[in-house]
């Protein structure tokens, strides 16, 4: 059995009036990748933060040992000094730089006391190489969307001397292809005998890599179970059996079964885009959605599939407001009329809701309550003599915390600290209570455990059952199959197919999504 390079002890960390870490075991061999797993709220990025000192020694209680030796880090940098490095869920990078800027920021290649800038090109330029980002090391950050700054967060991390490497939903806004390329990437450094921790809700990719696996809930260690004998054997753990422990029960279904509308304006278009084409707010001659037209009829849930850059993003945020790009043609109808999407404000007046891929930047104010969040979309809705009626704002978000199963002790908690779950759950909370015609979800259940996923699927299933238009794009491809009664495939920024619910196979959509452009 190979020795320890960390253990972490009896780990107790706490916030006013709440326990999120509560004596907490943890151990990670040398050369080994380990997962911690635990639905959202369970504890695993408060463990992550104690290790790598964003909690600083002093304010947690517990012992953590690294390479035998009894460590107290007092920030982040102490850590990244011993030689662990941590990639948090939320990107830490600075978009108006370049991504060669971020990559070494802090960490700056230098030669007679200034940066030598022909040496840190060329390094990111093999950085970026090896995390599958083509690139230019000059381009600014802000120009990439969420996946690719999440590589680039990678290529940073590995810009330094890493013997621990702790990755908190690393693939979270990635697609199946560049997941499976960083797969690879782990576990090459483990075989180059770095140590690996590995926070993912995909259990998927947890049976793939991982050696062992740890499960938190409630704050408190379950069980240490072992997912392959020897590096590279075929796992032994299953999905179900990670579930159980997570949740604390067997989930049988991981969809809900399908309630079709049965209104009396059932299978009529209730949203349709018509030869929609944008280009890129940079280079406006590049065309980013070309000619895109597809339907979605009332209580139908359709879905959108395809590759990184194949256009999904961009064609809903541009749809919604104008919020991307420069719209070069096409129209948008809700319910058989055409509207008016210019601004945000149209688009909603409109009837249409984007839950966006991005929460954290687009979708929330982080630093206010639950209610207000709720609010956001429908103040005229709260207004009582031209001001907003604050106990109507109340009474709102209260019905929507326990709806919709939010965990936090009142609406007045904010936001910013409740788990990736429970954020999504505000999000959709405040475009339901909108009550839009059209509801557009762009990755909703993008870094959230088994057990949130399938609430938040139930809130979707339910949302069409009442007869609202839903477009679902998704980077899980067995989660538009679970959910979607059709999928439109993009690729290049171009539709290249539609597959019904009967027809969908896993095999299929990428056959799809992989189509050149004619």
């Amino acid at each position: 059995m190979t020795r320890p390079v960390l253990q972490m002890r009896n780990i107790t960390k706490t916030f006013p009036g709440v326990t999120a870490l509560s004596d907490v075991n943890l151990s990670v061999r040398a050369g080994e990748i380990h997962a911690v797993c635990g639905e959202n709220g369970a504890g695993k990025s408060t463990l992550m933060k104690v290790l790598s000192g964003v909690h600083e020694h002093g304010s947690y209680e517990g012992e953590i040992h690294f390479e035998g030796e009894p460590v107290a880090f007092k920030d982040i940098r102490a850590s990244e000094r011993r030689g662990i490095v941590i990639i948090h869920q939320e990107l830490a990078l600075i978009p108006y730089l370049s991504i060669a800027e971020n990559i070494f920021l802090g960490n700056e290649q230098t030669s007679h006391g200034l940066i030598d800038w022909n040496a840190t090109l060329h390094r990111a330029s093999k950085l970026l190489k090896r995390v599958g980002l083509h690139e230019k090391p000059q381009t600014p950050v802000a120009d990439l969307g969420v996946g690719k700054q999440q590589l680039v967060e990678i290529a940073k991390a590995l810009a330094k001397e890493v013997k621990l490497l702790i990755l908190d939903e690393p693939t979270a806004a990635l697609n199946d292809e560049d997941s499976g390329k960083l797969l690879d990437l782990i576990l090459e450094l483990r075989d180059q005998g770095i140590a690996c921790i590995i926070i993912s809700h995909k259990l998927g990719e947890i049976r793939t890599i991982a050696d062992s696996v740890t499960i938190l809930r409630d704050g408190r260690t379950i069980e240490t179970l072992t997912v392959r004998e020897n590096p590279g054997s075929e796992p032994q753990l299953s999905e179900d059996r990670i579930i159980r422990g997570m949740v604390g029960r067997d989930l049988d279904h991981r969809f809900p079964d399908r309630t079709p509308y049965a209104g009396e304006d059932a299978g009529e278009i209730a949203f349709a885009v018509d030869g929609w084409s944008v280009r890129h707010p940079v280079d406006h001659h590049r065309t980013v959605v070309d000619d895109v037209s597809l339907t979605v009829r009332r209580g139908e849930i359709v879905g959108i599939a395809g590759l990184m850059g194949a256009g999904r993003t961009e064609l809903a945020m541009s749809v919604f407001g104008r919020s991307y790009g420069r719209c070069t043609g096409g129209k948008v109808s809700v319910g058989g009329r055409d509207v008016t999407t210019r601004t945000v404000p149209h688009a909603v007046a409109a009837g249409i809701a984007y839950v966006t891929e991005d929460r954290k930047q687009y979708g929330l104010n982080l630093i206010d309550s639950i209610n207000r969040n709720i609010s956001l979309a429908s103040l005229p809705k709260m207004r009582r003599r031209g001001v907003v009626d604050e106990h109507h704002e109340r009474s709102v978000a209260e019905r929507y915390r326990k709806s919709m199963n939010i965990k936090a002790p009142t609406v007045f908690e904010q936001v910013g600290r409740l788990s990736g779950g429970n954020q999504q759950k505000v999000v959709l909370s405040k475009w339901i209570h909108a009550d839009p015609e059209v509801l557009i979800l762009d990755e909703p259940t993008r870094g959230i455990d088994v057990g949130a996923k399938y609430e938040i699927y139930t809130v979707i299933d339910k949302l069409a059952a009442q007869g609202k238009a839903v477009l679902f794009i998704s980077s899980e491809l067995p989660e538009l199959l679970g959910m979607c009664d059709r999928i439109y495939t993009m690729a290049e920024g171009r539709l290249t197919g539609e597959v019904t619910r009967a027809e969908a196979t896993q095999e299929v959509l990428m056959r799809h999504m992989t189509m050149n452009r004619s």
